[in-house]
């Protein structure tokens, strides 16, 4: 791995550990063993670093995306559990939890970056409901937007929430969505 990347790497688990105002380019520093010039290097400002991040994220989301695409409704949902189960599982809360949390004390420019994230996430799990009720393997009666706002909101507050709780009751949380999503009642 280049040092960039290792950059990206050691920064965004800084994010999601500690928070964006809470780390240094020195705390990554020390953790590679190399000078804060080296970082800069790469990342004139932290304001470049924390976009870069963003746009990690939102490539990988993109990849998702199209791994995805052939499949059912039900797998593509899967798909999108699957980025908080990877999260939970390094214990680790997602991106947009954390920087939403440092949202009004970030640069516009982060701001801007971290709402199209959000606008692409918001837009995917939304085609996935709409897509699963049209086939008749979903059931809500709300609009498919507001009912994927209160899916990702669930899935953002379960990785934090059930830090201190247990695994068990992550796991409780997406079977109980997907059990309300299928349930014809």
């Amino acid at each position: 791995m280049d040092t960039r990347a290792e950059i990206l790497n050691i920064a965004d688990a800084l994010i999601r550990a500690k928070g964006y105002n809470a780390f240094s380019f020195t705390d990554i520093g020390k953790q590679l063993n190399i000078k804060n010039a080296s970082i800069h290097y790469h990342f004139p400002t932290k304001t470049d670093l924390g976009i870069a991040i963003i746009a990690q994220h939102q490539k990988q989301l993109s990849e998702v995306i199209k791994k995805n695409q052939d499949n059912d409704c039900l797998k593509k949902l899967g798909a999108f559990f699957s980025i908080y189960t990877i999260a939970k599982s390094e214990n680790k809360i997602c991106l947009i939890g954390s920087l939403a949390t440092d949202l009004y004390t970030v640069e516009p420019a982060i701001q801007d970056e971290l709402k199209k994230l959000v606008k692409h996430i918001l837009e995917w799990v939304t085609a996935i409901l709409e897509e699963g009720r049209a086939k008749k393997v979903f059931y809500f009666d709300i609009d498919a937007r507001t009912k994927a706002l209160m899916i990702i909101t669930n899935m953002l507050a379960a990785v934090q929430l059930t830090r201190l709780t247990t695994k068990k009751d992550f796991e409780k949380i997406k079977e109980t969505i997907i059990n309300d999503l299928t349930n014809n009642k």
